[in-house]
């Protein structure tokens, strides 16, 4: 893939760069059949509260400290050599979002690396061109547009080629943002977090796709439908039942899909019960991110939120923990001085 331009005549003196990238949840595929080319398809919600922070200065040497420094180091040698870039960066990762819990957090490390070098130097690059460079967004979206321009967002999947792998990942496609909304101010998220679990990751992520059964074509187009008929009009027009509705609906089908690699619908039994006792106490709609093992719950407003959490926060104990979060309607923050 060709590296992005770089517009090396505008560079600016800049000393630091503070990225704040915001985690996303995915809230389901659409198609997981891939007959009519495309597979996929994701669903997904930018998070307020649950962040990566990094900050980055120039440096004699390069020098990568915080949670995640492993991966940030090998980020800031790709983006060296694929954009030009000088690794002599210090960069201090303040805040991680946590590791293989289904919430973006290694898209949103490239991201929040790739876009804070870019930006000290004083290049133009854009998210799509980073998060390819190191190696993200081949089979959703969500993660990128998030970090771009926040919202709910829906994509369009990846193309497919012969083998049933996705096509476009050699010629650096992400899949295409179809549609983007803001999420209401009123709503909330309960985010519900089991961390002594690890969602799938890497190569077992990879082989557990591998071992999946056929997924059925009249399943992918009644979830489209749940999606375009159901969910996004209940989106725009603020009704967190139907919306919730359909979400709930669309997680049963794809977590029912995946059980076999999962162990069940939710990854998490701890999570899964927790989610039962959410919706039975009327959360409009629950459901999993990714691999999990975080879960969610859909609330129409901040205190029913609040309170619904601290019960359920007081029934668990310390298994699991409870976070009331926001959806966020604006991408990542990047500051420089």
């Amino acid at each position: 893939m060709p590296a992005a331009p770089y517009d090396h005549g505008a560079m600016r003196s800049i000393t630091r760069v503070a990225v704040s990238a915001p985690a996303r949840l995915h809230l389901g595929f659409l198609d997981l059949a891939g007959d009519l080319g495309r597979r996929f398809g994701s669903l997904g919600l930018t998070l307020e509260e649950v962040a990566t922070r990094v900050t980055l200065t120039r440096a004699v040497a390069p020098s990568v400290t915080g949670p995640e420094a492993v991966r940030a180091r090998r980020y800031v040698q790709t983006m060296a050599q694929r954009f030009d870039l000088s690794d002599r960066v210090s960069l201090t990762i303040e805040r991680a979002i946590p590791a293989h819990a289904g919430l973006g957090s290694g898209t949103a490390l490239a991201l929040a690396v790739g876009a804070g070098m870019a930006r000290l130097a004083g290049a133009s690059v854009d998210a799509t061109a980073v998060a390819l460079a190191l190696g993200r967004g081949h089979r959703s979206g969500i993660g990128i547009a998030a970090f771009a321009q926040g919202g709910v967002l829906l994509d369009g999947g990846q193309a497919v080629g012969g083998n049933d792998e996705p096509a476009g990942a050699d010629a650096g496609d992400v899949p295409p943002i179809l549609a983007r909304h803001d999420f209401p101010q009123a709503w909330r998220v309960i985010l519900v977090s089991d961390p002594d679990f690890a969602g799938k990751h890497g190569a077992e992520e990879i082989a557990a796709f591998a071992k999946l059964p056929p997924f059925p074509p009249a399943l992918a187009a009644a979830l489209c439908r749940r999606v375009l008929m159901q969910a996004l009009p209940a989106l725009i027009e603020r009704d967190i039942r139907g919306f919730g509705a359909a979400v709930t609906a669309l997680q049963e089908a794809v977590g029912d899909h995946f059980a076999p690699a999962q162990g069940g619908r939710f990854a998490s039994p701890a999570v899964a019960e927790a989610l039962g006792w959410l919706r039975g106490e009327g959360a409009a709609g629950v459901g999993q991110s990714s691999w999990g093992p975080t879960g969610f719950a859909l609330l129409g407003d901040a205190a029913g939120a609040e309170r619904l959490a601290a019960a359920a926060s007081r029934r668990a104990g310390a298994a699991l923990a409870f976070v009331v979060a926001r959806g966020r309607n604006r991408g990542a923050e990047i500051v420089d001085n």
